[in-house]
C-alpha cells in the first residue's frame, strides 16, 4: 500500500509501484514512473520523463528529470532514468537527456550527494559515488565503483573508468582510465587505487598485474601509443589489461597525464 501525503501532488497519469512514499510538498509530475518502496521526501520533485527504480530515496529539494541546459535542447521527449537502491542526496539535480541519447541514467545501488549536479545524457554506472557539490557536464560517462569526492567539475564529454578514486576540488577535462587514483592541479595520475580495489575483493595477483600495465603507460618513458602496442606484445591477456587498453584507445579527449612520464 502507497503512502502519500494529502499535501503532496502527484500527477494523476505518474506510475507508482508497491509501497512508495511521497512526503508533503513533494511534487510528482505526469509521464514519471517511481518504482516499488521508494520514498519521495517533502520538498521534492519528480518531473516529467523521470523513471525512478525500486527502493530509492528522493531527499528533500532534490530534483530528477529537469528539463536539459542545453541550448540545443527543442522540448524533445527524454528521460532520467535511476536504478534501484539509489540515494539521491538534498538540492542534487538530475537532468533529463536531449535528443544526442535520449536519456540521462544513473545505475543501482549509487549516492548522489547534496548539491550536486548530473547533466543532460550523462551516463553513470553501478555502485558510483559523488560526493558534495560535485558538478558533471553533458554527456559525461561514469563506470563502476568509482568515486568522485567533494567539488570536482567533470567537463562533457568526459569519461571516467571503474573503480577510479577523484581528489575533491579536482578540475576533469580528460579521461581517467580505470582503477587508479587522480589529484593535484593540473589533475594528474598518482597511482592505482589499491585500497578501494582491495575492498571490492581484488587479490594481490590482480593488483599486481594491473600495476604492471600502468607502469608501461606512465613510467616507461614511451608515449601513450607506443606504451599500448608494447603492453599488446609482452603482457597477457586478461579482462583488466583489455578493458584499460580498450579505454585508453578509445579516449576522445586523451587520458589524464603522469607526473613521471618521459
Amino acid at each position: 500500500m502507497n503512502n502519500i501525503s494529502s499535501l503532496a501532488y502527484v500527477h494523476p497519469e505518474a506510475k507508482l509501484g508497491d509501497n512508495v512514499i511521497v512526503e508533503p510538498f513533494a511534487y510528482v509530475d505526469r509521464n514519471t514512473e517511481i518504482g516499488d518502496g521508494t520514498r519521495v521526501m517533502t520538498q521534492s520533485t519528480v518531473l516529467s520523463g523521470a523513471h525512478i527504480g525500486n527502493n530509492c530515496t528522493i531527499f528533500p529539494h532534490a530534483t530528477v528529470g529537469g528539463i536539459p541546459q542545453d541550448l540545443k535542447f527543442r522540448g524533445e521527449d527524454t528521460q532520467a532514468i535511476i536504478g534501484d537502491n539509489t540515494v539521491i542526496r538534498e538540492c542534487a539535480t538530475v537532468n533529463r537527456g536531449t535528443a544526442s541519447k535520449g536519456f540521462t541514467k544513473i545505475g543501482s545501488n549509487c549516492l548522489i550527494m547534496a548539491y550536486c549536479h548530473i547533466a543532460h545524457d550523462c551516463v553513470l554506472n553501478d555502485h558510483v559515488i559523488l560526493s558534495n557539490s560535485t558538478q558533471l557536464a553533458g554527456e559525461v560517462e561514469i563506470d563502476d565503483y568509482a568515486i568522485i569526492s567533494g567539488g570536482a567539475l567533470v567537463h562533457q564529454f568526459t569519461k571516467i573508468g571503474a573503480h577510479v578514486m577523484i581528489q575533491g576540488g579536482a578540475k576533469i577535462g580528460k579521461d581517467i582510465p580505470p582503477f587508479v587514483m587522480v589529484g593535484r592541479e593540473p589533475i594528474t595520475f598518482v597511482g592505482l587505487n589499491i585500497v578501494g580495489l582491495r575492498r571490492r575483493g581484488f587479490t594481490s595477483e590482480r593488483i599486481n598485474s594491473i600495476q604492471e600495465i600502468y607502469r608501461y603507460l606512465y613510467q616507461s618513458g614511451f608515449n601513450f601509443t607506443q606504451a599500448r602496442e608494447r603492453i599488446e606484445k609482452e603482457l597477457p591477456e586478461t579482462e583488466d589489461r583489455n578493458y584499460i587498453l580498450e579505454f585508453v584507445r578509445t579516449s576522445s579527449r586523451g587520458i589524464v597525464r603522469g607526473n613521471m612520464e618521459g
